[in-house]
């Protein structure tokens, strides 16, 4: 599995500081989760299997906060609301890969919490948990993220060899797509099968992702590269040679894996619109440095972090393009949410 973590620390470019478009994906779908537990989550019943009061809830893909201790709160807020019963105690498990900056999240963890947390690092596409020991999960903003690229996009004998771009959009050979959904097929399938294993009976899923409304932002990356190329500062090869890791699923998608997979019934699924300041002020600098507190890494790991901050900056300057794009889709922007409950 490879990783791919948001620029750690708090500096001016962190992810803890940057991560206001993430935030409204969040709050723009935690409804969903509140009704999921409000109306589908029958803890009384799950609970009579086990003598213990304790509810263990997990959130994949927490990254370094504090949009995870946002998501957690109102997870823990809707199951209190819920029950009124001061026995239940909560266990909250973060989780991202082992490359995450824990130390940051965790220097922040909430001090008026109302759940016990624990760090718990791995790739959410395994096991990580005992069997049935997890009542509730939560992931947002992170399924999308492939465990690796398509190996196709890198061969140049392949129909899907990706040249010139850095992702499936603006794609006109349909090969590049297709590779993109066979990996995410196979990452959702290792997803579902290892958090079958884990949640309990009648235990739920809540996964938000964006939606491809968002594809167009991160190709604004791509021709900041090609503009280097084109100046003779970057290799084309290392553009062609560079695909980022991520495939933004369909509702026909999601579908598709869901009841491929069998372990989980599909109790919600359903595209959100967030109230987003980036996105209603059409704040396009705001927007792509977001983006780059998600991105940058990457770059730095293919190019270097020369050729990845000018990429970056270049980016940024394209705010004025960007945000005059925003006005005129700023009502498609989206994400997908999706409720499942382990058969």
């Amino acid at each position: 599995m490879t990783s791919f973590p948001m620029n750690a620390g708090d500096g001016p470019y962190s992810y803890s500081k940057n991560s206001q478009l993430a935030r409204d994906i969040l709050n723009g779908s935690k409804e969903v989760a509140r009704d999921s537990i409000i109306q589908k989550l029958d803890i009384k019943k799950i609970m009579l299997s086990s003598s213990s009061n304790i509810i263990c809830i997990a959130d994949f893909g927490c990254s370094v906060g504090p949009n995870t201790f946002i998501a957690m709160q109102h997870v823990v807020q809707a199951l209190k609301d819920k029950y009124h019963n001061n026995i239940l105690e909560f266990q909250v498990f973060f989780n991202d890969h082992v490359t995450n900056d824990f130390n940051t999240l965790f220097q922040s963890l909430p001090i008026d919490r109302s759940y016990y947390a624990f760090g718990v690092p791995g790739s959410f596409h395994g096991r990580l948990f005992p069997s049935r020991s997890i009542h509730f999960a939560y992931s947002c903003c992170s399924i999308h993220w492939l465990s690796k690229c398509p190996d196709e996009l890198l061969d140049e004998k392949s129909p899907a060899w990706n040249k010139g771009l850095i992702h499936y959009m603006g794609a006109s050979n349909v090969e590049v797509v297709n590779a993109y959904v066979t990996q995410f097929e196979k990452d959702m399938e290792m997803l579902l099968n290892a958090r079958a294993e884990e949640i309990v009976e009648g235990g739920m899923m809540v996964l938000v992702t964006p939606f491809e409304s968002y594809t167009p932002l991160i190709e604004c990356f791509g021709s900041s590269l090609m503009d280097l190329v084109n100046e003779g500062k970057l290799d084309e090869s290392l553009v062609d040679s560079f695909n980022l890791p991520i495939y933004f699923p369909s509702l026909e998608d999601m579908t598709k894996v869901v009841e491929k997979n069998n372990y989980f019934s599909i109790e919600k699924m359903e595209l959100t619109y967030p109230k987003s300041e980036i996105i209603d002020e059409a704040d396009g600098k705001n927007l792509m440095i977001n983006l780059r507190a998600v991105l940058e890494g990457l770059f730095i790991n293919h190019f270097g972090s020369k050729i990845a901050e000018e990429a970056c900056i270049r980016t940024i300057l394209k705010s004025e393009e960007i945000s005059t794009w925003m006005k005129e889709n700023c009502e498609k922007l989206c994400q997908l949410v999706v409720a499942l409950k382990r058969k």
